[in-house]
């Protein structure tokens, strides 16, 4: 777990670091997003001209290694093309990934507590998104897991919530171990159902307040 711990450090600080240059503003920045669009769903390596942006100053001990895309490759590759959907439409002063801090170590928003952030605002929606919700959480292979998640991210980018990416990096980071995928399905769960259940209660207890 020592080393493990180590380099979801390094995916975090990666992605972060990464997702500071395409948010800046500049024609290379503007360019790149609508190249890492085009990356979702394939596999790191497919397309040469996403190098530059997932794997210049990567650390060397989140390579691959014999020709196949490292766990860490599939983590950060995935959350960069996500997120240049996500940011797809915005300006660079409204930034869909909001959270991790390297400084004061904070979290964002997990997959799970953005879906159940976007249930909120609208709760007749909820079984169809909990449909979308379920099918992303279930994949298997990690290009039909940013098939799914394409959906999903859309709907959030159309209510302007953000993802924490750092996080979410490192959550597909674990997701692809079997002993640990359980626990960030847990995970993401528990914070649909804390996020989307909190706007209800308050309202609740306002209209009790309202009432007195």
């Amino acid at each position: 777990m020592g080393d493990q711990g180590d380099i979801v450090y390094l995916i975090r600080r990666f992605t972060h670091d990464k997702i500071n240059l395409l948010l800046n503003g500049s024609p290379w920045s503007r360019a790149m997003l609508a190249r890492l669009r085009r990356g979702i769903g394939k596999q790191p390596g497919e397309l040469p001209e996403l190098y530059e942006i997932y794997l210049e100053n990567m650390p060397e001990r989140l390579y691959g290694r014999g020709g196949e895309p490292s766990y860490s490759e599939w983590a950060i590759y995935t959350a960069l093309t996500l997120f240049a959907l996500h940011q797809q439409g915005k300006n660079h002063d409204t930034p869909m990934s909001v959270g991790w801090d390297p400084e004061s170590n904070e979290l964002g928003n997990s997959l799970g507590g953005a879906i159940g952030a976007l249930v909120s605002r609208d709760r007749d929606r909820e079984p169809a998104i909990k449909r979308r919700f379920d099918a992303v959480v279930t994949a298997v292979v990690f290009t039909e897991f940013a098939y799914h998640a394409r959906g999903m991210i859309q709907l959030l980018r159309a209510e302007s919530i953000p993802l924490d990416y750092a996080r979410f990096a490192e959550d597909l980071f674990w997701y692809q171990f079997d002993e640990y995928k359980n626990r960030v399905r847990l995970r993401w769960g528990e914070d649909y159902y804390r996020i989307s259940r909190r706007k209800a209660e308050t309202e609740n207890e306002e209209d009790q307040n309202d009432k007195q």
